[in-house]
């Protein structure tokens, strides 16, 4: 065999492997994955954006360093975190309010629209409309933000491979620390007010300004009874069909945590695929959590993106069918004794994801 005919037979090989199938010769060139490589670590420091940079990570999601007394920004202190990005070619393509965290609401320090407690929950949607202003005026296109009362629901971890901790949910056997938190009882409809109340104030001023909202889904999905008297609205499918129609445009869609969504479903390695069509088919999918888990809807370990019920390689086949154009990045990494923070695992998802998007923009 000649060295041509080779490398054309290994490279077939190789996509087979991977799943995806090599262009015929002749054929027509399909369309590109528009996607890239991000990540939402934290800090968003110097050494911390050059730790991006060596691993090919090429958008963030960023923090401004200093949490001033108002709950923004300022237009000078986003330029400067976009300045900081840019030196080693990373691009801040959203940021994060130092409040609606994914945080529990009784350790949560600006509570007042989770609590719908007026009037400081006017004048924390104020703060956050000139967030979105200043943002705008800063070139950064897009915010994420969370509708959380109850955070991320968790037990102890689940021993994973080699000395790696998993993440783990397990609804049977968890416990809450109190009945109830310090919002109380909080059914469907009040949590439906409280979206609506914040989203018919803010997706206005976003539309104007052309700055993206991205509403994180709850993690993870609780039955309809509840979860310390909260009924967790954002924690089905059908609670994310439902918060992207209150207040219809372009500019309101979903921080589209995969990892979250796919712990609402029964079947996720098959369902999983179907809710990607839907949200990004019409394009509200502003950014992506790409991350795996073991399991389903109240039982769920998060794993590395090699090794869950997911195919990853079907999944980045679906965001590219679709034509979706934002970040995808890792989220809630596994942990280990001898990887203070996770970077060895991040930078394992960054060449997993960085090696998947350039299969799929070259070989599908």
């Amino acid at each position: 065999m000649n060295r041509r005919a080779f490398v054309s037979s290994s490279g077939a090989v190789a996509a087979a492997l991977a799943g995806i199938a090599p262009r015929s010769a002749g054929a027509a060139p399909s369309k590109p994955a528009m996607m890239k490589l991000g990540c939402q670590s934290t800090p968003t420091s110097e050494q911390h954006v050059q730790y991006f940079a060596r691993y090919g990570v090429q958008g963030i999601c960023g923090y401004p360093e200093s949490v001033p007394a108002h709950l923004y920004a300022t237009v000078d202190e986003l330029k400067r975190l976009r300045d900081l990005t840019e030196k080693y070619h990373v691009s801040l393509d959203c940021i994060a309010p130092p409040f609606l965290e994914s945080t529990h609401i009784d350790k949560e320090k600006h509570p007042a629209v989770m609590l719908a407690d007026s009037p400081q929950r006017d004048r924390d949607i104020e703060d956050l409309q000139t967030l979105i202003r200043n943002c705008a005026a800063a070139g950064i296109p897009a915010i994420k933000y969370n509708m959380n009362l109850l955070g991320v629901l968790r037990i102890a971890p689940t021993k994973g491979r080699g000395d790696a901790s998993y993440s783990t949910w397990r609804l049977a056997d968890a416990h809450p620390e109190t009945p109830l938190t310090r919002a109380g009882r909080v059914n469907a409809d009040a949590y439906w007010e409280r979206i609506a109340y914040f989203l018919e104030r803010v997706i206005p001023v976003a539309e104007e300004y052309k700055v993206r909202m991205a509403l994180h889904p709850h993690d993870p999905g609780v039955p309809p009874e509840g979860y310390q008297g909260v009924d967790c609205v954002l924690g089905t499918v059908d609670g994310l069909k439902r918060v992207i129609e209150i207040k219809a445009s372009p500019y309101h869609g979903l921080n589209f945590c995969q990892g979250t969504v796919s712990e609402m479903l029964a079947d996720p390695g098959k369902e999983i695929f179907d809710v990607i069509r839907y949200f990004g088919t019409r394009q509200k999918i502003f950014n992506v959590h790409f991350r795996n888990i073991r399991g389903h809807r109240n039982s769920f370990v998060e794993v590395y993106p090699d090794e869950g019920d997911i195919d990853f390689v079907k999944a980045i086949q679906v965001y590219k069918e679709v034509g979706y154009p934002y970040l995808l990045m890792p989220d809630h990494v596994p942990q280990a004794p001898n990887d203070p923070g996770g970077l060895q695992s991040f930078a394992f998802c960054y060449g997993y994801i960085r090696a998947l998007i350039q299969a799929v923009d070259r070989l599908s």
